[in-house]
């Protein structure tokens, strides 16, 4: 059996079924590539080991538990994985704070730095994704004043006009979207940086 001939999309459902020889090939037809890219961020041999391991790991109980949507896109999908357990290596080491719910946090206070290294680079795109897809959650209102504020940097007094609500609605409907985002974050316990 030549591993370059048979597609990803065959060997995952090959593994699927049953055939454990399938991942092994996958294993071996994407590992330099892998290993090399997980390499590049974390700079050591023995944590890119790990890094690479706990990769397929999570690959093997996703395909087991059925969650994995074949669209041709295997590589892309491991190394999606590979490049968040990488920032989940960084979030540890640096030991980087997670927040407590009390009423002075500002979750977007957490978003602004000047001087980004790759390592931080990476993290700041993460938190990024994970802060939108938390404000997909909002209920619509809240979803709307947030964005407004946040992204658009419109006043309350903008934004009361804009919606068509009293400068009070407007700040408490931030108010709430601020509220539901902490219970959001500890929820889905993602760990934002400074």
């Amino acid at each position: 059996m030549h591993t370059k001939t048979i597609s990803d999309s065959i060997l995952v459902s090959d593994y699927i079924k049953g055939n454990e020889a399938s991942l092994s090939i996958l294993i071996k037809k994407h590992k330099q590539r892998l290993y090399s890219f997980i390499y590049s961020k974390i700079q050591d041999k023995d944590l890119t080991e790990d890094v690479f391991q706990d990769t397929f790991i999570k690959v093997i109980r996703t395909l087991k538990k059925g969650n994995y949507n074949e669209e041709g896109k295997f590589l892309p999908w491991v190394m999606r994985i590979a490049h968040n357990l990488v920032i989940d290596h960084f979030r540890k080491t640096n030991r980087m704070p997670s927040f407590k719910n009390t009423d002075d946090f500002d979750i977007f206070s957490v978003l602004g730095d000047g001087s980004l290294n790759a390592e931080k680079q990476i993290i700041q795109e993460q938190i990024y994704d994970d802060v939108r897809e938390l404000v997909k959650e909002l209920p619509e209102e809240q979803k709307e004043v947030l964005v407004m504020r946040m992204y658009k940097d419109m006043s309350f007094k903008e934004i009361s006009e804009n919606t068509g609500v009293s400068i009070n609605t407007a700040l408490g409907r931030m108010r709430y979207a601020l509220i539901n985002m902490r219970k959001l974050i500890e929820k889905h316990k993602i760990i934002l940086v400074n």
